[in-house]
């Protein structure tokens, strides 16, 4: 019996180049990229600008001696240049790396090692950090500025960005291969060192097309994007998907609360993506009476804040590891409020208990997805044969380590990290119930539980509650009556703290390590 050939994929015969060329030709004069420092001048490219940008930078990696498949390190926060960078190297068939900014030295020097980078593109404030860390590149070239800012750090020694430049006329033909590697990102590590994602070309545009077409975007969409370059949120569900549907990009350095309204007006900015963060300190801002947005995206469909702002949210879930949604809300049909929205069609979505066995409406259980590996789900975490192996099920679904509750309605609502479920005396216990609790309590911004270790009851949960008044001494008390009011005793915090802040990690999510490493070093 012969064995069956791999099913063709909606990308066979393309690349990233193809859907460049294809827009540049298709859209022209359009406004691709419309960069709006914090510092210096501004600036537009058109469709057809920005292609001819994107292959004059692969010339000039060519002239340097990169090569097809070969690695370059990628530490910037927000420029034209880390756009340019991250397309650039693509379209050349390199390989970008793309590296969270805040990285420490040491982090560095891994991403860089592990890799095998033979360059690396970095902006004045890290340069030297970036030299140190990763002192075996071959070339490390510094973009003039500093996200528009002029550059404080003294960068005579390095190489100039614009110096990888040459003409396009040079570059080597290869064949437009959909399962030749585009990129890398490096997840978040917790016991063990970041695992490097990587994606192929059939990834990129797979993740480009879903999301345009599960955020609606259209070719006279402006994307207001802020959130950092380096993930997946603001490449794909971001640009990508403009550059999909040939739409509009507006980049930030940043986000900026006092700069968000001022901006979206100026460029009639129709589409942005959304973190917690970001909403709460918008309602500090004076809001516009009318404004051109069509949607929002964020980890909930519809939340409250709707209203306020008079935007819809389209909610949605998705990994690196899956490029696009897993699941999402619907740009035209009603949503359920505070869900992540329903199964995308584009993946196989279980939610299974802990047999394997799909868990029954009202019921919560691991979210688990099929896909095909280098299309619509990555294609291994590099140099980790093993870890690639465990992310994957015997049946080939991926593990996302996510738990998440099956609505009577048929929405999916998201419920915990599995490594957040909490063990108290026995019971599984979902931290995410608890918050949901002590969030509806007056007086409370935000919240983040966690375990402590007990002597009897192997753990017990801990509030760190930011309260809006620091001095409301009664505010705990009206949380845990809350807590008895609505939840089984087992579910109680056994403490509640005040805080100021919470420790943030990536795209502002709270650093739940750091509230676990805190209670583990009292001791209590």
């Amino acid at each position: 019996m012969s064995t069956p050939t791999p099913p063709l994929t909606p990308f066979d015969a393309m690349d990233i180049r193809t859907l460049i060329d294809a827009q540049a030709a298709r859209r022209g004069e359009h406004p691709f990229l419309i960069w709006e420092p914090f510092e210096g001048e501004g600036r537009i490219w058109s469709y057809a600008a920005f292609a001819e940008t994107l292959r004059r930078f692969a010339a000039g990696l060519q002239a340097r001696g990169v090569k097809p498949g070969n690695r370059v390190l990628v530490h910037l926060d927000n420029c034209p240049e880390s756009l340019i960078a991250w397309l650039g190297c693509a379209y050349a068939g390199a390989v970008p790396v793309t590296t969270n900014a805040k990285s420490s030295a040491d982090e560095i020097a891994y991403f860089a090692g592990h890799s095998g980078s033979v360059g690396g593109i970095t902006q004045p404030r890290f340069a030297a950090l970036v030299r140190e860390a990763a002192p075996d590149l071959d070339w490390l070239a510094v973009t003039e500025t500093d996200n528009g800012a002029p550059a404080e750090a003294d960068v005579s020694g390095f190489e100039p960005f614009a110096a990888i430049d040459a003409d396009p006329a040079a570059l080597a033909k290869r064949p437009h291969d959909p399962w030749a590697h585009f990129g890398i990102q490096y997840t978040s590590g917790t016991t063990a060192r970041p695992k490097a994602v990587l994606w192929t070309h059939a990834n990129a545009l797979w993740g480009a097309r879903m999301c345009a077409q599960n955020e609606d975007l259209r070719p006279d969409d402006v994307h207001l994007v802020y959130l950092p370059l380096f993930h997946t949120n603001a490449q794909v569900y971001s640009v990508a998907a403009a550059l999909w549907a040939g739409a509009t990009v507006v980049l930030q350095p940043k986000f900026s609360a006092s700069r968000f309204w001022p901006v979206s007006l100026k460029h009639g900015c129709t589409w942005t993506s959304m973190v917690p963060f970001c909403l709460k300190a918008l309602m500090d801002q004076p809001r516009p009476e009318r404004h051109s947005y069509r949607h929002w995206g964020n980890g909930v469909c519809s939340p409250p804040t709707d209203a306020l702002f008079g935007v819809k949210t389209i909610g949605w879930w998705g990994m690196t590891e899956t490029m696009t949604h897993g699941t999402v809300g619907s740009a035209h049909l009603p949503d359920a409020p505070m869900s992540m929205g329903r199964p995308s069609p584009a993946y196989d979505i279980h939610v299974v208990d802990e047999a394997g066995q799909p868990v029954r409406p009202g019921e919560t259980g691991d979210l688990l997805v099929g896909g095909r590996r280098g299309v619509s789900l990555f294609l291994e975490y590099a140099g980790d044969p093993e870890a690639t192996a465990r992310a994957f099920t015997a049946d080939g679904l991926f593990i996302t380590g996510d738990r998440v509750r099956l609505g009577e309605d048929g929405f999916l609502y998201f419920a915990d990290r599995s490594k957040d479920m909490l063990k108290v005396g026995g019971e599984n216990v979902a931290a995410s119930e608890i918050e949901r609790v002590v969030a509806s309590v007056e007086g409370v911004v935000e919240v983040a539980v966690v375990a402590r270790k007990h002597a009897m009851l192997d753990e017990v949960p801990v509030a760190f509650v930011i309260p809006r008044d620091i001095a409301d001494a009664e505010l705990p008390a009206r949380v845990l009556a809350a807590c008895r009011k609505a939840l089984a005793g087992f579910k109680h915090p056994h403490e509640v703290r005040l805080v100021e802040a919470l420790p943030r990690s990536t795209l502002e999510k709270v650093a739940k390590a750091e509230l676990r490493a805190i209670l583990a070093a009292e001791g209590r």
